[in-house]
C-alpha cells in the first residue's frame, strides 16, 4: 500500500535549516495497524502529514497504491486523499458551528455524494459509534470522548482504505481512551489500514508493529501479534 524510500523533509527559514525527516525507509501493507513512536520533535507528525498527502517531502520517493506522489501538486494530492484517507486528530478538529451530523457528513459532501445516500451513510456510522442520540448537538455540547467518536465517525464515513491517527487518545481520560483504541482496533480487523502516532506504550500495544523514530530516522521496528 505504502512504499517510502529515503524520504527527506527540510524546513528552512532565513536563519536556519532544520531536518525533520532524514532518509526514512518504510513499507506498510494493506490491513496493517502500525504505531509510530519516538520523542517529541523526532519527525512523527511530519511523517504522518506526508503519508496523509497534506505535505510534500523535500526528497526521496513515496508510492501510494503504486502511484508516485512525492512531487504531486496540492490539487492532485487533495483528489487522491478523497475517499482514500481518513484523519483522526488529538484535538478532534470538529467544526463548532456544525452539528454532529453535519460534521460527519462533510467528507461525503466533498465527494459529491447525493443527499439521500449521505443521510444513510452518516446515520449508519453514528449508530456504529454509539453517538446517534447526539446527532443534533454541537461539538461544545459533547464530552471529549464523544467528540473523538464523532471525529472517528467523520474519518470512516467514506470507508477510506487508510486511517491516520495523531495521538487519538491524547486529550482523553483512560476509560474513553481505551474505548477509542478498541474502535480503531475493530476498524482494523474489518480491513482498514491504520497508522497511528502515539506516545503511549499502552495504545501502541493495539498495533501489529511499532516503528520508532529518532532524529528523523527509523531506528527500530518491533513486530508483535
Amino acid at each position: 500500500m505504502i512504499q517510502i524510500k529515503e524520504l527527506q523533509k527540510l524546513f528552512a527559514t532565513e536563519e536556519v535549516e532544520t531536518t525533520a525527516l532524514n532518509g526514512i525507509n518504510l513499507e506498510i501493507k494493506e490491513g496493517e495497524f502500525v504505531a509510530i513512536m519516538g520523542p517529541s520533535g523526532c519527525g512523527k507528525s511530519t511523517l504522518l502529514n506526508i503519508v496523509g498527502l497534506l505535505d510534500n517531502p523535500s526528497g526521496g520517493e513515496y508510492n501510494f497504491f503504486g502511484t508516485e506522489v512525492a512531487k504531486m501538486t496540492e490539487r492532485k494530492r487533495a483528489q487522491l486523499r478523497k475517499g482514500n484517507i481518513g484523519f483522526v486528530f488529538q484535538s478532534f478538529n470538529l467544526i463548532d458551528e456544525l452539528t454532529v451530523f453535519e460534521n460527519v457528513e462533510l467528507p461525503l459532501i466533498y465527494m459529491n455524494i447525493p443527499v439521500k445516500e449521505r443521510k444513510t451513510k452518516v446515520e449508519a456510522v453514528l449508530e456504529r459509534m454509539s453517538i446517534m442520540h447526539r446527532r443534533n448537538h454541537f461539538p461544545q455540547q459533547l464530552s471529549g470522548g464523544q467528540q473523538q467518536r464523532v471525529a472517528i465517525a467523520r474519518a470512516v464515513v467514506a470507508r477510506p482504505k487508510l486511517i491516520l491517527a495523531d495521538e487519538p487518545t491524547g486529550n482523553l481520560d483512560s476509560k474513553n481512551g481505551e474505548e477509542v483504541m478498541k474502535l480503531l482496533q475493530e476498524l482494523n480487523e474489518e480491513g482498514t489500514t491504520i497508522i497511528m502516532v502515539t506516545h503511549s506504550p499502552y495504545d501502541a500495544g493495539f498495533s501489529h508493529r511499532i516503528v520508532n523514530l529518532f532524529d528523523g530516522k527509523v531506528v527500530t521496528e518491533n513486530f508483535h501479534v
